[in-house]
């Protein structure tokens, strides 16, 4: 299977703090899959630091929104609380790592479902 985005969409009474305890794993993880980890470790921890910001203080991080193939994004969703891995073009690799990045999710215990090419933006194009 080939996608071009893939969202994990998260349930019940999700708070983004509840991301504290696995985002660097997410991160990591995402960035490992994607081959787009920073060459030095203290761009890294910023990364993850910045984003630990706004878990902590229950808002929506910012995800790994940089120029790269694939992107992780925290998007603004009426009625919903979802992260989603963008590719520039229909990839297996987005599958991929929207499963390893489910793995994780479901190591902590956050409950979510995952769903695929659901921007309204690719639909429409």
């Amino acid at each position: 299977m080939k996608a071009q985005t893939g969202h994990i969409v998260f349930k019940g009474q999700f708070k983004y703090r509840n991301l504290s305890k696995s985002f660097e794993e997410l991160l990591r993880a995402f960035l490992e899959e994607t081959d787009q980890m920073p060459d030095e470790d203290e761009i890294l921890q910023m990364f993850i630091r910045l984003n630990l910001m706004d878990i902590s203080k229950n808002r929506k991080p910012e995800g790994y929104n940089r120029r790269g193939r694939m992107r992780l994004v925290f998007p603004l969703t009426e009625g919903k609380k979802e992260m989603y891995v963008r590719a520039d073009v229909k990839t297996a690799q987005v599958v991929k790592i929207t499963e390893r990045l489910s793995k994780v999710l479901r190591k902590a215990g956050i409950s979510h479902s995952i769903d695929y090419d659901r921007l309204k933006t690719l639909q429409e194009s």
